[in-house]
Protein backbone atom coordinates (compact mmCIF):
# COMPACT_ATOMS: atom_id res chain seq x y z
CA UNK A 1 0.00 0.00 0.00
CA UNK A 2 0.85 3.19 -0.46
CA UNK A 3 2.59 5.62 2.11
CA UNK A 4 0.43 8.26 3.37
CA UNK A 5 0.41 11.72 2.61
CA UNK A 6 1.70 12.55 6.41
CA UNK A 7 1.39 11.00 9.79
CA UNK A 8 -0.78 11.78 12.54
CA UNK A 9 0.36 11.39 15.79
CA UNK A 10 -1.55 11.33 19.14
CA UNK A 11 -3.44 9.02 21.57
CA UNK A 12 -6.55 6.86 21.36
CA UNK A 13 -8.27 8.40 23.97
CA UNK A 14 -7.64 11.91 23.22
CA UNK A 15 -10.38 14.25 22.50
CA UNK A 16 -8.64 16.74 20.30
CA UNK A 17 -7.08 13.56 18.56
CA UNK A 18 -10.27 12.32 17.64
CA UNK A 19 -11.29 15.52 16.16
CA UNK A 20 -8.56 15.73 13.88
CA UNK A 21 -8.74 12.93 12.56
CA UNK A 22 -12.52 13.05 11.92
CA UNK A 23 -12.03 16.10 10.07
CA UNK A 24 -8.83 15.00 8.29
CA UNK A 25 -11.56 11.88 6.89
CA UNK A 26 -13.94 14.83 6.01
CA UNK A 27 -11.42 16.32 4.19
CA UNK A 28 -10.44 13.08 2.52
CA UNK A 29 -7.00 14.03 3.66
CA UNK A 30 -4.71 10.45 3.10
CA UNK A 31 -3.12 10.04 6.81
CA UNK A 32 -1.15 7.23 9.07
CA UNK A 33 -2.46 7.15 12.54
CA UNK A 34 0.13 6.25 15.11
CA UNK A 35 -0.50 6.07 18.85
CA UNK A 36 2.20 6.92 20.94
CA UNK A 37 1.49 5.93 24.21
CA UNK A 38 0.47 1.78 22.64
CA UNK A 39 3.48 2.36 19.78
CA UNK A 40 5.74 4.03 21.07
CA UNK A 41 8.42 6.24 19.38
CA UNK A 42 11.53 6.49 18.24
CA UNK A 43 14.25 8.31 19.34
CA UNK A 44 15.56 9.85 16.18
CA UNK A 45 11.77 10.92 15.47
CA UNK A 46 11.75 13.06 19.06
CA UNK A 47 14.69 14.80 18.23
CA UNK A 48 13.46 15.88 14.87
CA UNK A 49 10.05 17.12 16.36
CA UNK A 50 12.39 19.20 18.84
CA UNK A 51 14.37 20.21 15.90
CA UNK A 52 11.29 21.27 13.82
CA UNK A 53 9.21 22.77 16.59
CA UNK A 54 11.26 23.47 19.85
CA UNK A 55 10.52 22.04 23.24
CA UNK A 56 8.64 24.91 24.40
CA UNK A 57 5.98 24.18 21.51
CA UNK A 58 6.87 20.03 21.71
CA UNK A 59 6.05 20.10 25.42
CA UNK A 60 2.78 20.23 26.73
CA UNK A 61 3.19 21.59 29.97
CA UNK A 62 -1.00 21.75 30.10
CA UNK A 63 -0.84 17.70 29.98
CA UNK A 64 -2.15 15.80 32.95
CA UNK A 65 0.79 14.18 32.95
CA UNK A 66 3.37 17.36 32.92
CA UNK A 67 1.14 18.60 36.07
CA UNK A 68 1.45 15.98 37.99
CA UNK A 69 4.87 15.15 38.11
CA UNK A 70 6.83 16.71 40.80
CA UNK A 71 8.67 19.79 40.16
CA UNK A 72 12.03 17.62 40.39
CA UNK A 73 11.17 15.32 37.86
CA UNK A 74 10.15 17.62 35.38
CA UNK A 75 12.12 17.73 32.30
CA UNK A 76 14.20 21.14 32.12
CA UNK A 77 13.07 21.96 28.41
CA UNK A 78 17.17 22.56 27.46
CA UNK A 79 18.43 19.88 28.95
CA UNK A 80 20.30 16.51 27.61
CA UNK A 81 17.50 14.07 29.02
CA UNK A 82 14.37 15.83 27.66
CA UNK A 83 14.56 13.43 24.74
CA UNK A 84 14.45 10.12 27.48
CA UNK A 85 11.60 11.96 29.18
CA UNK A 86 9.55 12.33 26.43
CA UNK A 87 10.29 8.35 25.39
CA UNK A 88 9.48 7.46 29.06
CA UNK A 89 5.98 9.94 29.18
CA UNK A 90 4.76 10.03 25.71
CA UNK A 91 1.85 12.15 27.08
CA UNK A 92 4.01 14.94 27.54
CA UNK A 93 4.23 15.58 23.98
CA UNK A 94 1.59 18.09 22.65
CA UNK A 95 -0.99 16.69 20.56
CA UNK A 96 -2.68 15.39 17.75
CA UNK A 97 1.06 16.41 16.16
CA UNK A 98 1.16 15.80 12.17
CA UNK A 99 4.68 15.07 10.16
CA UNK A 100 4.12 16.03 6.18
CA UNK A 101 7.35 15.57 4.15
CA UNK A 102 9.84 17.83 6.29
CA UNK A 103 7.61 19.82 8.58
CA UNK A 104 5.97 19.08 11.43
CA UNK A 105 2.83 20.70 13.61
CA UNK A 106 1.03 20.33 17.05
CA UNK A 107 -1.97 20.87 18.02
CA UNK A 108 -5.03 21.38 16.22
CA UNK A 109 -6.02 25.13 15.94
CA UNK A 110 -6.83 27.28 12.92
CA UNK A 111 -3.59 27.53 11.76
CA UNK A 112 -2.49 24.25 11.71
CA UNK A 113 -6.05 23.29 9.86
CA UNK A 114 -4.76 25.72 7.46
CA UNK A 115 -1.68 24.26 6.77
CA UNK A 116 -3.56 20.51 6.38
CA UNK A 117 -5.42 21.79 4.36
CA UNK A 118 -3.91 20.36 0.33
CA UNK A 119 -2.88 23.39 -1.34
Amino acid sequence: SAKPDMNVYGINSCDQCRKARKWLQQQAIDFGWIDVREQGLQPETVKRWLDRLGAETLVNRRSATWRMMPLDQRPTLHGAGLVDALLAKPTLIKRPLFERDTEVRAGFDERVRQWLKPQ
